[in-house]
């Protein structure tokens, strides 16, 4: 099973800014959100624990497993350039993400789900066939583009309606769809 979990709640997140790269670590909300998810995760042995870079996801995977979280650039959060910490009312966007014409810096959403994909692509050529547990975590970007790779690309081109919540998690399947939200 895969376990694909949204970091915990930081300030950023509670002031209603985007966060990307310039994130900062869990607040005691996240920190709760976290330590709750290994509450529902205590059962479960992984045994894989992948992680964005970004501290706040790194935090909430090894709260939540108690393993440390190997990390992989390509589960980074989708890159918002200077509209980093932006207040979301202030922010021009281009669909679901900040208008490039605008902001320097926004990674091309194409590069983006490129990127998570191919990561996806390797997980599933190691672990496809095994029964396996894998936790990974993420940002709101990532694990809705996780969600992606497994149930499609939506008409609207939307990935973001697959993510969860701050602090918590979908299920998938190699070669299934999303089992629980």
């Amino acid at each position: 099973m895969i376990y694909v979990i949204r970091h915990g709640q930081t300030n950023l997140n509670k002031d209603g800014r985007l966060q990307g790269r310039l994130g900062l670590p869990l607040n005691e909300v996240g920190i709760a959100q976290a330590l709750t998810l290994k509450e529902r995760l205590v059962d479960i042995t992984f045994d894989h624990v992948y992680s964005s870079p970004q501290e706040r996801a790194i935090q909430t995977a090894e709260i939540a497993t108690g393993r440390k979280a190997i990390v992989d650039r390509r589960l980074d959060v989708f890159d918002l350039g200077e509209a980093d910490r932006l207040r979301k009312e202030e922010v021009k966007f281009a669909g679901p993400i900040p208008d490039s014409r605008v902001y320097q810096g926004v990674e091309e959403i194409g590069s983006f789900v490129k990127r998570v994909f191919g990561f996806m692509q390797e997980l599933q050529e190691a672990n496809g066939t095994t029964d396996v547990n894998i936790l990974l975590a993420g940002h709101r970007c990532t694990t809705g583009c996780i969600g992606a790779y497994f149930e499609g690309i939506p008409e609207d081109r939307n990935i973001l309606k697959y993510s969860s919540d701050n602090g918590d998690y979908n299920i998938y399947r190699f070669g299934s769809l999303n089992l629980s939200s």
